[in-house]
């Protein structure tokens, strides 16, 4: 079958379901079998959607999930509301919120959470509006702060605040990739100080303060050489760290007025790049040599 008659026959699908639907509402036939004619509504409105899937046209299937959505809102089936608006959102190629507000009703923090990630990675890769997946990120992370709260103790809290951490680590990124250094530097700092005294953590805590440090240096040198001593005075081990001792490096190159041992300075990280967000550390000394 074509596109064409994919489409036809999800048409069809979706004039039965309507048909259903309005036969559940008449008197009689609400006492006698009611619900039945919604659900098998229900089943024709996911069906129409999965032919105008297979027929590319996401908008219709977008819809039609919708109309699956609030069916199932109407039989109290919660959770294959939510499944239901989500499959909508892809369709849209953006989460419908309507999903995420049906599970934080219900308490389910890290499935809001996860889904507010799905969107967010759309806006990343598809759509390309990082602005928006930011907020998403945001959001993700508050509902993984949510849940360890609720779960304060339990083995799920350390993962919801690993999770939490993942999805801010992005939006500091994103906000040095666009310039918005403050926000950056707040980020940063609230990572690298809620990871400093865990055991597991604590190593990653020096690059979270480095980043914020040298966003402080692209904004404002002497900025750059307070947040330094707080840095090391939070947290020890972060003096004795190759990262401590190259931003110290650039600082005194800068204020040296050295451009050779700061450019220099500014190509020694590149050689130990290696985590996945080396591309940040490439952006931001990219920023500050073109500032300084």
């Amino acid at each position: 079958m074509d596109n064409a008659g994919k489409e036809r026959e999800a048409v069809q699908l979706m004039a039965e379901a309507e048909k259903r639907v309005k036969a559940s509402h008449s008197f009689l036939r609400g006492l006698f079998g009611g619900n039945t004619r919604i659900e098998e509504a229900c089943e024709m409105y996911t069906r129409a959607a999965n032919m105008f899937k297979m027929a590319k046209n996401w908008s219709a299937a977008g819809n039609a999930f919708c109309q699956a959505a609030k069916l199932h809102m109407q039989l109290q089936s919660k959770h294959d509301s939510a499944t239901s608006f989500v499959d909508a959102g892809n369709a849209y190629k953006k989460a419908d919120p309507q999903a995420i507000d049906i599970y934080t009703d219900m308490g389910r923090f890290t499935i809001a959470a996860k889904h507010h990630i799905t969107i967010a990675e759309i806006y990343e890769t598809e759509l390309v509006d990082i602005e928006k997946a930011i907020a998403h990120y945001e959001q993700s992370a508050d509902y993984y702060k949510g849940e360890e709260s609720n779960r304060q103790g339990s083995l799920c809290s350390g993962s919801c605040c690993s999770s939490a951490n993942k999805c801010l680590l992005k939006v500091a990124a994103y906000a040095a990739q666009l310039e918005q250094y403050q926000k950056a530097i707040e980020v940063y700092e609230q990572v690298g100080a809620s990871t400093m005294d865990n055991p597991l953590l604590k190593y990653s805590a020096k690059d979270y303060f480095f980043k914020a440090a040298l966003c402080h240096f692209i904004v404002d040198e002497l900025n750059a050489k307070l947040a330094l001593e707080k840095y090391e005075e939070m947290f020890p081990a972060f003096t004795d760290s190759r990262e401590c001792k190259l931003l110290k490096k650039l600082l005194e190159a800068h204020e040296e007025q050295n451009s050779e041992a700061y450019t220099e300075a500014v190509s020694s990280p590149l050689r130990f790049c290696t985590s996945p967000d080396s591309s940040c550390y490439r952006n931001l000394f990219s920023f500050s040599l073109c500032k300084h």
